[in-house]
């Protein structure tokens, strides 16, 4: 094992034994990494808007027995942070290097058919639960998280953090941009095509906007939120460099002629190319509306990352539907590949900036401000808005 840092023999971090309760600090024992694994210390995790209601019960999602061992499961989601330590079978990761720790695991000898969200759900598989449950239990609400190797994903960090001026919560953001470009990039989107996002007002929705449109697409963003959506446009606008910075905004008002004529007019009178669907789970079959007012009748594709269809909608408009939870290894690889080649805004460090440039609005906290955090993650949503641990 190569270690970088000085490891203790315990770490703090956020531990779930009962929803009842909900999150507690605590002090675990800090992992030691055999083959195929790497020990992270933690920079910048991630807190996405639905946390709260996971741990406090209300979303009700499937989570690891809290009672092994006594002493629950830390929670998480994806993070940014420095390799402490790795197998003896590590060739590329190396201590101290800056990685993206993603939270999306998959089965070495099943990936396609198992996986789950570790620190968010153990899925709904006999083996994604045996893995949550007995191998990697962890989320990277703490201050070190052990992950597989290949959940690891190397980072330029004299490029991103150097000359595109990105910190560690910056780079945090992946967790968010990430999940949109990984269903983008499945119904293979391509430059200047014409893209309906919906809804685009939520955090998954509005990275949704900021990912297409660092892929060179036409955006139609729609939302009941109509000042959300003017600062969506004002984001987008203040943020990409001249020439691929406007984004057109549609607001749902539930008459289903005047937002057909809306979301033509917003479009130029041309059909879309494609529509990425990233509804809650209330509000899932949002973009049958969409498709459906899609006069322009050329097909189309369609990608649903949440909600249901109808059959009808999909037939008679000659739809390509697919449906997509997260991305695989292969999309964060070329997402990162994307960041450091400055298709997205820069950090406040950068040594080129845009006029107004700003690439996230991350609000931090430390593994004692639990509450804190998953409250101001609940509201601190939408383009550019981030919540993040820093432990």
């Amino acid at each position: 094992m190569a270690v970088t840092f000085p490891l203790s023999s315990h770490h703090q971090a956020l531990i779930l034994t009962s929803t009842e309760i909900g999150l507690e600090l605590k002090t675990v024992p800090t992992p030691i990494p055999g083959r195929g694994t790497v020990l992270v210390r933690v920079e910048a995790a991630s807190v996405v808007s639905y946390h709260r209601e996971i741990f406090n019960g209300a979303r009700n999602y499937p989570l690891p027995s809290p009672t092994k061992d006594g002493v629950g499961f830390a929670g998480g989601c994806s993070a940014v942070g420095r390799v402490a330590a790795v197998g003896p079978d590590a060739t590329l990761l190396k201590p101290g290097q800056l990685v993206f720790a993603d939270c999306v695991i998959h089965s070495r000898d099943d990936p396609a058919g198992v996986f789950y969200l570790v620190g968010v759900s153990m899925g709904d598989t006999d083996g994604s639960q045996h893995l949550a449950n007995h191998v990697w239990r962890d989320g990277a609400f703490a201050e070190y998280v052990s992950l597989p190797l290949e959940n690891c994903i190397p980072l330029n960090e004299p490029r991103l953090c150097g000359e595109l001026g990105y910190s560690a919560t910056d780079l945090a953001y992946t967790s968010y941009l990430s999940v949109a470009f990984g269903g983008l990039r499945d119904i293979r989107l391509e430059p200047r095509e014409r893209l309906v996002v919906c809804p685009a007002t939520g955090g998954f929705g509005g990275a949704g906007v900021m990912t297409a449109v660092a892929m060179g697409a036409r955006v139609v963003a729609m939302g009941r939120n109509e000042t959300e959506l003017a600062r969506l446009r004002a984001r987008v606008a203040t943020s990409f460099a001249a020439g691929n910075n406007t984004v057109e905004t549609v607001r749902i008002t539930g008459n289903a002629e005047a937002d057909t004529q809306a979301l033509l007019a917003a479009a130029g009178g041309a059909s879309f190319d494609a529509v990425l669907d990233l509804s809650p789970p209330q509000a899932a079959g949002e973009l049958d509306a969409p498709a459906e007012r899609d006069a322009g009748a050329a097909p189309g594709r369609v990608m649903g990352m949440a909600a249901n269809f109808g059959d009808r909608i999909v037939a008679a408009k000659n739809l390509t539907l697919k449906g997509k939870v997260m991305y695989e290894r292969e999309d964060l690889v070329q997402f990162v590949k994307m960041l450091e080649a400055g298709l997205f805004p820069h950090g406040n460090g950068g040594i080129e900036k845009f006029e107004g440039n700003s690439f996230v609005d991350t609000m931090v906290f430390r593994l004692d401000q639990a509450k804190e955090a998953l409250d101001a993650a609940a509201e601190h949503t939408g383009i550019g808005r981030h919540v993040a641990f820093t432990p």
